[in-house]
């Protein structure tokens, strides 16, 4: 009998590429989501698996729906994925932020101790919880320092699955995911709105991009390659917390470079347009993470390299605007 998988916020980028992966592995996927309608399931659709999934409709703040959810369907694992995780949005809605972000997670913990005991967890957690870290390269020993209100809300659930980890011995991982981008991101993040600008550009219908802090160092991963870490984590012996990175940073002005490249456009610098309301109110420092705990017990290694993730992104989103 094939495994059964539950995938929350099924609409998202890391959702899709799961569901991608299980689905290759024979699992049966079932996946949940506040609003299921066409424009939000894009991401399933392009990646040739929507008809494949079993969706289910609600929200996992009710925590009734995750109950039943969980009673019903019995997962041999679980992703959540379901989040508010633009952190821009999360300084203009903080308190939703924090409902959904946090309460979405306890509702699934305690659905998994009362009943579906045996479900193994991914939470989705972030580097924005070290937020202003003290070492240059940070792994799993790093004190945590978030600066947002999303970094905020994943430390608190971050340690909510640790609580109920250590208390009702639920098999519950954190996954500590730097960047991680693709040609799936959604175009309010900066590596899609600069892909996505400089498509329009290409084809004669934008001027201009405008950005914030074009300085701004990250860790940029593949989205597609941090799954399988997800995944692997899962499949341990033991339930454990990872940080996911590549160890190696870029700026954003990095990625402009490569992206005006890509797409044969010369003297990038004069499409772009500084504008202060892009600027967060508290820049995190340099945040590059250590994937050593990785490497050594999930044998787990990025593969797709910065200039392949910037060409993917490129390239879809030329052809998407590509006037018809």
């Amino acid at each position: 009998m094939s495994k059964k998988a539950l995938i929350t916020g099924i609409c998202g980028q890391d959702a899709a590429y799961m569901a991608k992966l299980l689905l290759e592995k024979g699992y049966t996927v079932y996946g949940t989501g506040r609003t299921l309608v066409d424009y939000k399931l894009w991401r399933l659709q392009e990646l040739g698996v929507l008809n494949d999934v079993v969706l289910i409709s609600g929200d996992i703040t009710d925590g009734g729906f995750v109950y039943q959810t969980l009673k019903k369907f019995q997962p041999d694992e679980c992703y959540n994925f379901a989040a508010i995780s633009f952190v821009g949005q999360s300084w203009e809605i903080p308190a939703l932020t924090c409902t959904i972000n946090i309460d979405g997670v306890l509702n699934i913990l305690k659905a998994i101790r009362d009943c579906s005991p045996h479900t193994r967890l991914y939470q989705a957690g972030s580097s924005e919880m070290f937020g202003r870290p003290v070492s240059q390269i940070q792994n799993e020993r790093e004190p945590f320092a978030p600066c947002n209100p999303y970094g905020i809300s994943k430390l608190a659930a971050y340690h909510l699955v640790s609580v109920f980890r250590s208390a009702f011995n639920i098999f519950a991982c954190n996954g500590i995911c730097y960047n991680h981008e693709s040609p799936l991101r959604g175009t309010e993040y900066v590596t899609r709105k600069i892909t996505d600008g400089v498509a329009k550009i290409k084809h004669g219908l934008a001027k201009e991009i405008r950005l914030g802090n074009v300085d701004a160092i990250r860790d940029w991963g593949f989205a597609g390659d941090f799954v399988k870490a997800m995944w692997l984590m899962l499949q341990q012996e033991q339930p454990d917390d990872y940080v996911i990175a590549t160890g190696k940073t870029r700026s954003i002005r990095d990625f402009l470079t490569h992206a005006f490249a890509m797409a044969e456009i010369q003297d990038w610098e004069k499409y772009i347009v500084i504008d202060e309301q892009f600027y967060r109110p508290l820049e995190p420092h340099v945040l590059c993470g250590d994937a050593s705990k990785a490497h050594g017990k999930l044998g787990w290694k990025p593969e797709v390299p910065f200039e392949d993730i910037v060409r993917q992104m490129v390239y879809r989103d030329l052809e998407r605007v590509r006037p018809r």
